[in-house]
């Protein structure tokens, strides 16, 4: 029998999200764990993403629209409406393998002792189709409480925790823009253990539209910001959040974004997934967009080698 007041909140912002939506919330629905409450909110879509919610009548929807302000602001106000002791992150444009709350709610429940967990996760081209499969930067407590500050070592989309450890850590900082998940990690470690499951709950879906898929192409400034505020205790000061913007702002175009897409497509048709057809598609693709682009060109030379040797550059490169 299900309680009134479900353990697990499936906590899902959308801004736009008319083209996946439906493949994102089927997965939900479909679940073997059925007793939960999905809590969507609809940041000031302007396409058809709401009627498409309001299209679905399953009793467990629950929809909430607010004034677009931003993931961090349409998270936080979530947070604040969520039923739930738990808290399951998802986001509009992936997809969710039908066991993932099963098996989450099931470690929570026998380890108590946990804050936080993930998952590893296979990536998608906007199609759908198969790319890789990402292994977490750490799986172990030990490993991730030791890379904490190095890169963010969860996927946000498929993070599972208390809703209460996050509340004590004050939620999403608004300031933290692109890496408010990652900070708030830093803090939500300090709270207990965490981990990685060595399997993929969800697939998550690379698309042009999406934001910058690797932080690491916007600059080395900032990524000292970044680091520096992670590794910091104080607020983010108003200057630094205006230098983070300002970065941001410059990058936030769509030919940046398309590009940004087409490369990471193409390294993971190199070194992930050999398939230097695949890749050479993409790299064409981000020639068009940016004619001097040299790590196109480096790429597209790479992918006429053997495989074996492919991968030896890519282990030492890495």
């Amino acid at each position: 029998m299900k309680s009134k007041t479900p353990p697990i909140t499936v906590l899902m912002p959308v801004y736009n999200g008319e083209k996946y939506i439906a493949d994102a919330m089927d997965s939900i629905l479909a679940q073997t764990y059925t007793n939960f409450e999905f809590l969507i909110i609809n940041d000031g879509s302007k396409d058809g993403t709401e009627a498409i919610i309001k299209s679905y009548h399953d009793p467990r929807i629950r929809l909430l629209t607010k004034e677009n302000g931003g993931v961090s602001c349409a998270l936080n106000y979530g947070l604040e409406h969520a039923t739930g002791k738990y808290i399951a992150r998802f986001d509009a444009d992936d997809i969710c393998y039908p066991q993932r709350l099963e098996e989450q709610m099931a470690f929570m429940q026998a380890h108590p002792d946990y804050v936080l967990i993930g998952s590893d996760a296979d990536y998608v081209n906007q199609f759908g189709e198969y790319i890789f499969t990402y292994e977490s930067t750490g799986h172990s407590n030990e490993e991730i409480q030791s890379k904490i500050y190095e890169r963010n070592p969860f996927i946000h989309s498929v993070v599972f925790f208390p809703k209460q450890v996050v509340m004590d850590c004050g939620a999403y900082d608004l300031k933290a823009h692109t890496f408010e998940d990652h900070l708030l990690w830093v803090k939500v470690l300090r709270k207990g253990k965490v981990c990685n499951f060595k399997k993929s709950f969800i697939k998550v879906r690379l698309n042009p539209e999406s934001v910058t898929t690797d932080e690491r192409v916007r600059g080395k400034r900032f990524l000292e910001l970044r680091k520096q505020i992670l590794e910091s205790d104080t607020p983010i000061s108003d200057a630094d959040e205006k230098e983070l913007l300002q970065i941001i702002r410059s990058q936030n175009t769509d030919k940046i974004k398309k590009l940004g897409y087409h490369l990471f497509v193409a390294k993971k048709y190199l070194w992930n997934n050999h398939q230097p057809r695949l890749a050479r598609e993409h790299l064409m693709a981000s020639i068009k967009l940016k004619p001097f682009e040299t790590s196109a060109y480096m790429l597209m030379l790479f992918s006429f080698l053997p495989k074996s040797m492919i991968q030896k550059i890519y282990h030492s490169l890495k």
